[in-house]
């Protein structure tokens, strides 16, 4: 008995030997591309005025918080640290009620279902930044002065017009930022929604149907049976969405450039609709990498007490 615990002991040990071997390339690659990067992230930034290039010349940095009082004082910070926030507040809410909408939609409708995730997956593989320059000729203003009329007011401004409406500078140089940021929005919930509804819909796939036919039975609304029952059973998938949607939305860059280019806003408003993730961009461009991974660290910091209080909120109102 006592041989053929050390048989088994040792076959064991040396199983463990293949599993480390196979797993060493991945190991390797994690540690090169994602570990060492976050190690050397905090170092840059607690090396005060770090520039990587001066470092290569021989230079040496003095350990200290420089890097992040220079990203709380740059001026552009606020309006960076603003935009982010409040593109995440708007958007986050709609897209997770749009999709649970939709998702519902889609699971009540069999014949077509197939078809319809299709189209609505779409926007998910299609290249960010080409979804942009759509949605910047769809509000866009060609031509014209103030003085002369334009050569196309866009796609949506004559839909406008066509209802009886006045039309609208959304992005063109001397609009508003408040129409900036409803384009922004618009395109941001568009593109957020696939994703969204394709695990709400398997969320909903997966609901044992007993408990709409009790509900069926008993005579209850379909408002009441979508809030006491879809809503509840849903509400892990929806933790998911909200918490993801969060961390995607703090993360926002290539919406701002897709439909106003680098510049980050309209012509002659350069940086308005800058975000956290546009600064540190805009950092490591200036060979600033220690601003650059001071902001990145805050970044980080935010997302974090962020995901940690929808990950507290979640246990309590979500019902597994």
């Amino acid at each position: 008995m006592k041989k053929k615990n050390q048989s088994n002991a040792g076959t064991k040990k040396k199983n463990q030997w293949k599993a480390w071997l196979y797993l060493l390339p991945a190991i390797v690659i994690l540690a090169v591309f994602t570990v060492w990067p976050i190690f050397n992230t905090v170092r840059m930034s607690l090396l005060n005025g770090y520039n990587g290039m001066e470092e290569i010349g021989g230079r040496t940095f003095e350990f200290g918080f420089s890097n992040f009082v220079s990203v709380a004082n740059y001026r552009g910070f606020t309006n960076c640290l603003g935009n982010t926030l409040l593109l995440c507040v708007i958007t986050v809410p709609i897209s997770t009620m749009l999709a649970l909408l939709i998702a519902v939609a889609l699971n009540s409708i069999k014949f077509v279902r197939k078809a319809m995730q299709t189209i609505f997956f779409l926007p998910y593989v299609t290249n960010s930044i080409a979804i942009g320059m759509v949605f910047m000729a769809m509000f866009t203003m060609i031509g014209g002065s103030a003085t002369t009329e334009p050569q196309s007011i866009g796609i949506i401004n004559s839909i406008i017009e066509a209802f009886g409406g006045t039309r609208i500078n959304w992005v063109n140089a001397g609009s508003s930022k408040a129409a900036n940021m409803v384009v922004l929005v618009i395109y941001i919930v568009w593109n957020a929604l696939p994703f969204k509804i394709l695990v709400l819909l398997g969320g909903l796939q997966g609901v044992n149907k007993q408990y709409y036919d009790a509900a069926k039975i008993d005579g209850t609304s379909r408002f009441r049976t979508f809030w006491r029952i879809t809503v509840p059973l849903l509400s892990p998938m929806i933790a998911y969405v909200v918490i993801t949607g969060f961390i995607g939305g703090f993360k926002e860059y290539s919406s701002v450039v897709g439909i106003f280019g680098d510049s980050m806003g309209p012509t002659g408003d350069a940086g308005r609709l800058n975000t956290m993730v546009g600064f540190i961009y805009d950092s490591l461009a200036e060979n600033k990498q220690g601003r650059a991974s001071a902001a990145a660290l805050i970044l980080f910091a935010i997302i974090f007490v962020v995901t940690m209080i929808n990950m507290y909120v979640s246990k309590k109102k979500v019902h597994y």
